[in-house]
């Protein structure tokens, strides 16, 4: 594989991502919404596990939708693999992230329905390791279940999990500080505007890193067919 086949596998796979994630992530952050209003009106553990549970449900619309958007990018120098089996372990891989990141929710909404107050918060740079290390974990569970296919057509696959590791751990901050601003928007559609931004050029320099060790794997598979 030349530097330019390299460089717009790169971009498609960027682009794949970014209107995936958007669209996906999206619809997941939506539904959240609606989940979350629903909860504050009628706190207690019912409706508490209820939303854990439909959360990480949801986490099925991001995977098949970021799944086959990644799809129709890999099938080109991957020709080996098959549909069903990527879109189904994105799936996979975001239910996982869905529920384990569902848990301190639950246990933080329990506590409110409990009365417990809230503490202050922490200072902005330990939110920020929090982030990051939120990042890492979503980012590392998201890519296990994917890499357990891609080893089976390139190798080494392995460079996979830290790809994505990295990618969300960079990524993840920025859909906080969106989050952020989208509270203090004046309107709803500002509110909207902004997480839809985000959403795209966080997807967009989460595909820009992973995207790093495709276009490596691509190459070595290539390579590998030539010989």
């Amino acid at each position: 594989m030349n530097p330019r086949a390299g460089f717009a596998l790169w971009a498609r796979w960027v682009l794949a991502n970014s209107l995936g994630e958007l669209l996906g992530l999206g619809a997941t952050f939506a539904i959240g919404i609606g989940l979350f209003s629903g909860l504050a009106e009628a706190p207690g553990l019912q409706s508490a596990l209820a939303t854990a549970l439909l959360m990480t449900a949801s986490g099925a619309l991001e995977g098949s939708i970021v799944g086959w958007a990644q799809w129709r990018v890999l099938r080109s120098p991957f020709p080996q693999l098959g549909r069903r089996a990527w879109i189904l372990a994105t799936i996979g891989g975001a239910l996982l992230a869905w529920f384990l990141g569902s848990i301190p929710m639950t246990i933080a909404s329990l506590s409110a329905g409990a009365g417990q107050t809230a503490g202050q918060e922490p200072p902005a740079a330990v939110m920020l390791l929090m982030e990051v290390g939120m990042g890492l974990a979503a980012g590392l569970i998201l890519s296990i279940v994917q890499w357990r296919v891609l080893r089976g057509v390139s190798s080494p696959a392995w460079i996979w999990l830290p790809a994505n590791a990295v990618a969300w751990a960079i990524g993840m901050p920025i859909i906080f500080a969106a989050i952020d601003l989208a509270q203090k928007a004046g309107s709803t559609l500002g509110a909207v505007v902004t997480v839809a931004v985000a959403l795209a050029i966080t997807a967009a320099i989460v595909g820009a890193i992973h995207g790093i060790a495709l276009v490596v794997l691509a190459r070595r598979n290539a390579s590998s067919s030539t010989t």
